[in-house]
């Protein structure tokens, strides 16, 4: 069980490294920002921006998960449920290759509100649900003497300290590529040299959905 959890909690680092390191995540907009100020503090401000709307859009998917005291009779049942919801979800993806043409229209002042958008399009809080539920552990609860408040106490909590973790490392890693691409290898880096990584974000879901679903089963 320990072991369980910790790969758990490693997979919310990983996959908010993965989330970082991808340029549909915002990083580049964030380089855009910095060359046309021609300011790195403008580089800064652009990736705490992403980050608030990244975490948010994490929280906005873990909390209704959170509030859920059905969790505490189908548990796994909802494991079940997600982790074939995700695997949906990346096999759509990984057929339809069109990005959501409204995050085009969002102004580049508004990077938060696009990083939140983002995240909720492709999919990026989602695949930290079948993660969450896997740590939340409803089973080893005994229903008739723990308030249902707080079990939900706890799921809130651990549903933040998710999210926090994931933002951290998603902002570690989109932020040092964002600064080594500012700093050292331009833009033009990223035509000669960056690949495409929709189809890996797509089997990266379909991958998380099915470990979703071994250890529910």
């Amino acid at each position: 069980m320990i072991g369980t959890t910790a790969g758990l909690w490693l997979a919310v680092v990983v996959s908010g490294l993965y989330h970082g390191l991808n340029p549909g995540m915002g990083w580049p907009l964030a380089v855009s920002a910095a060359l046309m100020e021609g300011r790195r503090g403008a580089l800064y401000r652009a990736l705490a921006a992403l980050a608030v709307g990244h975490f948010l859009s994490m929280l906005g998917i873990l909390l209704p998960f959170a509030l859920m005291t059905l969790l505490i009779d189908w548990q796994r049942e909802i494991r079940l449920a997600a982790g074939l919801i995700v695997i949906g979800l990346g096999c759509w993806l990984l057929f339809n290759r069109r990005h959501p043409r409204f995050l085009a229209r969002i102004p580049p002042s508004r990077l938060a509100l696009w990083s939140f958008l983002a995240a909720l399009a492709h999919g990026a809080g989602l695949m930290l649900v079948p993660i969450y539920l896997g740590l939340c552990g409803p089973q080893d609860l005994d229903p008739g003497h723990r308030a249902a408040a707080d079990f939900m106490a706890q799921n809130v909590g651990l549903a933040l300290l998710v999210a926090v973790l994931h933002t951290a490392a998603m902002l570690a890693a989109g932020g040092t590529t964002a600064f080594a691409v500012y700093r050292w290898l331009g833009l033009k880096f990223l035509s000669k040299s960056w690949f495409d990584l929709d189809i890996v974000w797509a089997l990266s879901l379909i991958a998380v959905g099915s470990v979703g679903l071994a250890t529910a089963m």
